[in-house]
């Protein structure tokens, strides 16, 4: 199995994608082959791993992934290195284990028996920094903590101070970043912005590698790399909703992950790409349409201005599936609200209407049993996935997708839903992403 590092930190804002992004491209200028991951439920960082690695990456999740799913997806045979991401800190998750766990990003460190890299903001402390590091170190049996990188340092002297903590901890110190705001990536309401509209994307990724080049010792970080799987890699069982997948790809339905797409190829589907935003409908030789999840709020206007998008979409779906997650199912419905109060006419293959005018956050996994079939899924079929948007169901005159519950097994009021064509054809929708199927 291919030696990994977790990158992780304490908490969410402490510098790991920026520091990830950094190893990537320093490590591939140096010749070596690098496996980019992450871990938890994240469409946008696996964009950035990629622009820096030149390698696809691709997400892992504990709470959503069986053990042999993980483990799987995580083989990288002919790398030199897997680099894995964590999300929020070590080891933040749910209540109630899942598949393989809580969610946390430790979970897989111990499954994988990848050490941990952390990345430890100190601003506003030092020596504590220490502290913060050894109790992370000793809070869960079968995750190791490699060391530290220490980010956001005010000064020579404040680096002195925290390297003495770290001492009397006995934790290793990779190396120290200081403050640089001109590589800190954009964020916006659902998280990053996407490496594609990063207008500076590659400038950023550059300086990023030539500050852990200069700050950081590589050649220490790259021996502390293992690989003790406490599993054997299975083949994940993922179906593809069809034998020719038309799947709308662009800025307004970007989100879909990875072990999909190459579960759906691996399976024997083929992907035939459209963008709505460049108002073209769906292949007429597709059999399956799919519209994914994405910033469907930003561009109302546009997709309520793409007539043949509309029009070519709704003569599909009147004898042929579709299926849409979160944004997409939001595109499906009958209108889309804006922020600022004004309603976008949507292609009104559901009777959905939603609003982002009355902001709500709605995040977390979800577990689906569906009371009708889905492409790809028979109904019963019990799923699990995530949930994460800010828009509101004004009305939803369909009938109800699926139960629907969260990770404590709470009961979640958006259902998802379907309606039938006059032609045969079934159009289904869900606010969850799809991860993968529970066991």
């Amino acid at each position: 199995m291919t030696p990994g590092l977790l990158i992780s930190a304490p908490s969410s804002g402490s510098g790991k994608t920026t520091l990830m992004l950094g190893l990537l491209r320093a490590l591939r200028d140096r010749g070596l082959m690098v496996q980019p991951l992450k871990s938890g439920p994240d469409y946008i960082d696996p964009a950035f791993h990629t622009a820096a690695s030149g390698q696809p990456s691709r997400n892992l999740d504990s709470w959503a992934m069986s053990p042999a799913m993980i483990a799987g997806l995580a083989d990288a045979p002919g790398a030199d290195l897997v680099l894995a991401e964590g999300s929020m800190g070590l080891f933040d998750g749910v209540a109630k284990p899942g598949e393989a766990g809580t969610g946390a990003s430790a979970d897989v460190a111990a499954l994988m028996g990848w050490p941990v890299v952390l990345v430890i903001d100190v601003s506003g402390q030092a020596q504590t920094a220490g502290a913060i590091a050894r109790g992370l170190a000793g809070f869960r049996a079968g995750v190791t903590i490699a060391g530290v990188v220490l980010n956001r340092v005010a000064s020579p002297r404040h680096e002195a101070l925290v390297r003495v903590g770290m001492a009397e901890a006995g934790v290793t110190v990779f190396g120290a970043l200081p403050k640089q705001a001109s590589i800190a990536v954009p964020e916006r309401h659902l998280g990053l912005v996407q490496a594609e509209e990063h207008p500076a994307l590659e400038a950023l990724i550059t300086q990023a590698a030539a500050l852990v080049r200069e700050r950081l010792d590589l050649d220490a970080l790259l021996a502390a790399a293992a690989a003790h799987p406490a599993q054997t890699a299975g083949t994940a069982r993922i179906r593809p909703p069809g034998q020719r997948i038309a799947l709308a790809r662009d800025a307004a339905f970007s989100f879909v992950y990875p072990h999909l797409i190459d579960g759906w190829r691996k399976a024997g589907a083929e992907i035939l790409p459209f963008s709505p935003l460049a108002d073209q409908p769906p292949d007429p030789a597709a059999d399956t349409c799919w519209l994914p999840g994405g910033y469907p709020e930003l561009h109302a206007g546009a997709l309520a201005a793409a007539d043949s998008f509309r029009t070519g979409l709704s003569a599909f779906a009147d004898t042929r599936p579709v299926h849409g997650e979160c944004g997409g199912y939001m595109a499906m419905g009958a209108a889309l609200i804006d922020k600022d109060g004004t309603r976008h006419r949507m292609a009104g293959l559901l009777g959905l209407v939603t609003s982002y005018a009355s902001r709500k956050m709605h995040l977390g996994y979800r577990q689906a049993t569906l009371l009708t079939p889905t492409p790809g899924h028979a109904s019963a079929s019990r799923l699990r996935g995530h949930e994460f948007h800010y828009s509101t169901i004004v009305d939803q005159p369909d009938p109800a997708l699926a139960t629907v519950t969260d990770a404590t097994g709470a009961s979640v009021p958006e259902t998802g839903s379907y309606r039938f064509q006059p032609g045969g054809g079934r159009s289904t929708g869900t606010y969850f992403h799809l991860i993968a199927e529970a066991s």
